[in-house]
């Protein structure tokens, strides 16, 4: 049995142009992003550690950008207006603006990567 309360562990985010993404969340996350190449595979840390979910954007052979696919959520920080309005700019969009989820669980949104995929944000204000 786990002993991590998260119902995840790791997840990716595939990627075609590994330098646009890394930019692109650069920009939206307002963070570096820490690249390595691990075997085939070229990934850009979007969070590690050993108290946090992690997480990092991948290009590979057959990782395929999806808006239809498993939806990952991102923080959005203390309010994720801030993070959200960084998208547009950085070349993604926004397709559900910062929405309150309503019963105190606080607000999400949605937009499509640089690459195409679909990622939500998620903040409790």
């Amino acid at each position: 049995m786990s002993t991590s309360p998260h119902a995840i562990n790791w997840f990716e985010i595939p990627v075609t142009d590994f330098a646009r993404a890394v930019a692109f969340y650069e920009t939206v996350l307002g963070r570096p992003i820490e690249t390595m190449a691990l075997g085939p595979s070229t990934m850009g840390f979007l969070s590690m550690g050993p108290d946090s979910v992690g997480g990092a954007i991948v290009h590979e052979e057959g990782a395929t950008p999806s808006r239809s696919g498993t939806l990952v959520y991102l923080n959005g920080g203390d309010d994720l207006a801030p993070t959200l309005a960084r998208v547009e700019g950085a070349g993604g969009s926004v397709t559900v603006p910062k929405s309150d989820i309503g019963s105190g669980f606080g607000f999400f949104a949605h937009f499509i990567d640089t690459e195409g995929n679909r990622v939500g944000l998620h903040s409790m204000a």
